[in-house]
């Protein structure tokens, strides 16, 4: 059985409001054409390591409000957390 594993994905149409909302904005991608392309890059890596991976598509506002409800920043190990229980 292959092990599951989530991949957060972005639509390119709320990509410019994640920007404004998260806190590491210096650490992610200008737009969205270059995250993507990473984004395939990661998910064909963990593909070829026999993993199966599930494209988890990120409701910004529940993203948000998960960050807002905790009183967390909005970044990468906040958007890991809500991936992997989502």
């Amino acid at each position: 059985m292959l092990t599951k594993v989530k991949l957060a994905y972005y639509r390119e149409k709320e990509w410019s409001r994640f920007l404004e909302l998260i806190d590491d904005r210096e650490s992610q991608y200008e737009n969205w054409e270059d995250w993507h392309k990473a984004f395939l890059k990661t998910k064909m890596e963990l593909i070829s390591q026999g993993l199966h991976v599930v494209d988890f598509i990120v409701d910004i506002d529940k993203l948000q409000n998960f960050c807002n409800e905790r009183g967390i920043k909005n970044n990468g190990k906040t958007r890991s957390e809500f991936t992997a229980q989502g």
